[in-house]
């Protein structure tokens, strides 16, 4: 080691990591708050170790990409797509009606409209690397609420890149706006398209070839090199490296290596997240935001009620609930990373002066750090809400799913295979008429919902014309028989698998439309004639083809039933 003061800085971040975020967990409270706090303790304006912010700047960036990488991995084309409508519509209303609200107040304010324009840019975006972490450790990004703030995050990170372009050519008058700005979306669209030609033709088959291998630590590397390959191609276009890394995650998230790819980057993603978070806390001038106090508090709380306002009434626009609305605006109302990034360009390229840009990084970086306080002030308003107002119509909550599965009872059996979708990240809709079982389950952010499965207008609220298959968990045997036939006289190819307790109620699902029938009495029967065949050594293969025998004898007659009906 020919520098040992870098050792002892990586040393300290470390130290401070593992004593500070543990203890912020421990008080239930976000570790994204620890990191910054840990952070801060590092910083040049605390009194302490102080560890140079160079290396770990650097590295910290790879945090984003990282974290752009895994939120690429869930969302394949097919799920973009059926969420184009908020991409491309709510996220593009929030970046422009922002820009401009944010713009035209600093502009009033006095500022230069150079600087007005790219700090209302700035402004608009949130923090993709906060509310993803938030989302992902309260398990909630299957949740509409989640979905949709992703896709308001997918596009601000877009919208980056025009912004980046723009920076420089508002510091030269001479400039041509226009046509750089069109250079850049050439750029941006050529870039795109290459890198999904390489992605079906080269990446997909040299994954095939690299799996076939069996080497572990060859798998990693090749993950390694697509995340900072692509990553790289996008920045040489202009763009963001973040987005780069976003697009590799989607060109892998249709293919069988999605979970171990995302498995051996979860350690990066973790690891160097936290470093992120740590570097906007070493960068605090702890001593100048004292002394701007009262500015930057103002500017904070008008940066999070006029965003979360603004978002409020463009998810309602758009067709939300209150509590979804309310949820997405508050959680998305806080300044975002890539404006550390703009502030320290635009203060280089002197289109802000240096006062400005202390106050709009000392509160960027206040509004990241109450992100989850507001995350969680949001989740109590809107369990309050659909308390005192029931739960929104699910017809409204669900209008963007394609290809889910319906749960008509979420039951003990209901629950079962809802968890078994939501690891195999299928979507899902639950009914239920139980009060109290559907109000627990609203809490988690899960989307079941009060209705009766056997009502037509109930099932084309939760989408069954979209929906891939039904699942009847219901215990009483009448309620299932309704709900079969409802369901099959709105959607008579939709496959139905329905619960029932015997065979002879089964021959009567069957022949009110049920695909396929799990008697609970007779498999629990061979579970157990099962366990006693193993018990006295009978063979693993024999005991099988028993039980196989045992169903087909038994079924033989429900799927004749089914044939002929």
């Amino acid at each position: 080691m020919h520098d040992p003061s870098l050792l002892l800085d990586v040393l300290f971040l470390l130290l401070a990591a593992i004593l500070v975020v543990p203890l912020f967990q421990a008080l239930r409270i976000p570790a994204v708050l620890g990191y910054l706090v840990a952070g801060a303790i590092l910083g040049p304006h605390t009194p302490g170790p102080v560890v140079d912010l160079a290396v770990p700047q650097v590295l910290s960036e790879f945090g984003v990409v990282f974290l752009l990488f895994a939120i690429g991995l869930e969302l394949p084309v097919s799920r973009l797509r059926a969420m184009r409508h908020y991409i491309f519509g709510l996220g593009l209303m929030q970046v422009g009606l922002t820009s401009a609200a944010i713009g035209t107040a600093a502009w009033m304010l006095g500022l230069a409209p150079e600087a007005s324009m790219i700090i209302g840019g700035m402004l608009a975006f949130s923090s993709t690397a906060t509310v993803l972490k938030l989302l992902v450790e309260r398990g909630e990004t299957v949740a509409r609420f989640g979905r949709i703030s992703v896709a308001v995050l997918i596009f601000q990170d877009l919208a980056v890149v025009p912004l980046l372009t723009l920076l420089p050519l508002l510091a030269d008058p001479d400039a041509s706006i226009p046509l750089a700005l069109a250079l850049a979306g050439v750029k941006a669209v050529a870039a795109i398209l290459l890198i999904m030609l390489l992605g079906r033709f080269v990446v997909r088959p040299a994954y095939r070839f690299i799996a076939s291998a069996g080497n572990p630590e060859l798998f990693t590397a090749t993950n390694l090199f697509v995340v900072l390959a692509v990553g790289w191609l996008t920045a040489e276009a202009g763009m963001s490296m973040a987005l780069g890394a976003f697009l590799a995650g989607m060109l892998l998230a249709d293919t069988a290596y999605r979970h171990q790819v995302e498995a051996d980057i979860e350690p990066f993603r973790g690891l160097l997240l936290g470093l992120f978070f740590m570097t906007v806390g070493m960068s605090l001038d702890l001593p100048a935001m004292l002394e701007e106090a009262q500015a930057i508090a103002a500017l904070t709380a008008a940066l999070l009620v006029g965003k979360s306002l603004l978002l409020f009434l463009l998810c309602r626009l758009s067709g939300l609930g209150v509590a979804t609305s309310l949820r997405i605006g508050l959680l998305l109302s806080q300044g975002g990373e890539f404006a550390f990034v703009l502030i320290g360009k635009a203060v280089g390229l002197a289109v802000l002066d240096g006062h400005t840009g202390l106050l709009l990084s000392s509160s960027v970086a206040l509004s990241m750090a109450v992100t989850p306080a507001i995350g969680a002030l949001a989740q109590r308003l809107a369990q309050a809400m659909e308390a005192r107002m029931g739960a929104e119509a699910f017809g409204i909550e669900t209008s963007d799913l394609k290809s889910h599965v319906l749960i008509a009872g979420y039951g003990r059996v209901g629950k079962a295979v809802a968890r078994l979708l939501t690891e195999h990240d299928i979507p899902y809709v639950a009914l239920d008429l139980e009060p109290q079982r559907i109000a627990a389950a609203r809490a988690d952010g899960l989307p079941v919902y009060y209705g009766d499965a056997s009502q037509a207008s109930v099932l084309r609220a939760a989408g069954i014309e979209r929906a891939r298959a039904a699942v009847i968990t219901l215990n009483r045997p009448e309620a299932s028989q309704r709900a079969v036939e409802a369901i099959h006289d709105a959607a008579p190819s939709l496959p139905i698998i329905a619960r029932a307790h015997d065979l002879g109620q089964s021959a009567t699902l069957v022949e009110a439309g049920a695909s396929a029938i799990v008697p609970e009495t007779m498999e629990a029967s061979l579970q157990l004639a099962g366990l006693v065949l193993r018990s006295a050594g009978i063979d693993a293969a024999a005991i099988e083809s028993s039980l196989k025998s045992c169903r087909d004898g038994n079924y033989g007659a429900l799927a004749e039933l089914a044939r002929k009906d």
